[in-house]
């Protein structure tokens, strides 16, 4: 079901309609929510460690990531309380890209503040990927789900609303079903990515011009 989700019939949204339609829907949500991540770079020039990233301050990125995580684990338990479990499946290519290489310094710090998060190699999705890569996508619960939508330059843009039943509960069942074979985050960051050195700047560069 995955690679129906761009053919599948949707409501276009705005970033700023995106971001209040997704708060308004989860608000009402209980159980699971589903985000799967594809793409391999993203540009995030709103996040401040992101431009950090870009400017090569790594030491400055690795302290803004840490410094949330009181605000992280306050938004995990507030959800605990609601009936809500955030779960989040990142395809990793290989080599890892110096975008993703700053991304799991941040996924790390999600995980150890009680976010499920596993990661799952590009060839686990590869049925779904005859023609073109599977597109991000949110799911919230068994209602509603968004494939969120980027411009050339991979910065975010909106989202389209999908609400077939039949296509968000396949979707639930194949990212489930990735999810229940992927790798915990810590275990992948621990092998793969903590003996990586800081990435270089032309590595940066290259990604963000892309």
């Amino acid at each position: 079901m995955l690679e129906r989700v761009r053919a599948a019939r949707g409501v276009r949204l705005s970033r700023t309609e995106y971001h209040a339609d997704f708060d308004r829907v989860a608000e009402s949500v209980t159980g699971v929510m589903w985000k799967l991540e594809r793409s391999q770079t993203f540009r995030e020039p709103d996040d401040p460690a992101w431009r950090s990233f870009v400017a090569g301050e790594w030491d400055e990125v690795l302290s803004l990531f840490d410094a949330e995580r009181d605000d992280i684990a306050a938004e995990v338990a507030k959800d605990a309380e609601r009936g809500v479990r955030l779960r989040r499946l990142r395809v990793v290519e290989e080599p890892v890209s110096a975008y993703l290489q700053w991304e799991m310094h941040s996924f790390k710090v999600l995980a150890e503040c009680g976010v499920d998060v596993r990661v799952v190699g590009a060839q686990a999705i590869s049925e779904w990927e005859v023609g073109a890569p599977v597109p991000e996508m949110v799911v919230l619960g068994d209602r509603v789900l968004y494939e969120v939508l980027y411009d050339e330059s991979w910065a975010p843009c909106g989202a389209r609303r999908i609400d077939d039943p039949e296509v968000v509960a396949g979707v639930v069942a194949d990212i489930g079903r990735l999810y229940a074979g992927a790798e915990p985050l810590i275990e992948y960051f621990d092998r793969e990515i903590a003996p990586l050195p800081p990435p270089k700047r032309t590595a940066i560069g290259s990604q963000v011009e892309s």
